[in-house]
């Protein structure tokens, strides 16, 4: 489980405000599906927001450091229902590349006196 200093907490806290929760953990508790969402979310956003049902608090922070340990993420914060975690992308050499199309000239309209028309569909 990896730790963050005070002022990168704040600073991450202040990234998370404006976001939605990206998982839900339902009634069923930490599934390995839920476990392979969050390891996704965090793949591709590195700072996510998760949201428990449930009102029992101890089972939250029970869930908190569960994530962290099995995902090595780190805690944010946790505020009632939300848990904020953070993990750092790994550097681009390890992440897959996406395909990149050809680039040249689209030609999408074509113009006939006038007035533009649509190129047909290939």
């Amino acid at each position: 489980m990896n730790l963050l200093s005070a002022i990168d907490r704040k600073a991450l806290k202040a990234r998370a405000h404006h976001l939605d929760p990206v998982v839900m953990i339902g009634d069923a508790g930490l599934t390995p599906a839920v476990i392979h969402e969050i390891e996704v979310a965090l793949k591709s956003h590195e700072l996510i927001k998760v949201r428990v049902a449930g009102d029992d608090r101890l089972r939250r922070k029970a869930l908190v450091d569960d994530i962290c340990l099995q995902l090595d993420a780190a805690p944010v914060q946790h505020i009632g229902k939300l848990l904020i975690f953070f993990r750092p992308r790994p550097p681009e050499t390890e992440r897959t590349a996406k395909p990149r199309r050809p680039s040249g000239p689209r030609r999408t309209k074509k113009q006939i006196g006038s007035r533009m028309i649509k190129a047909p569909r290939r």
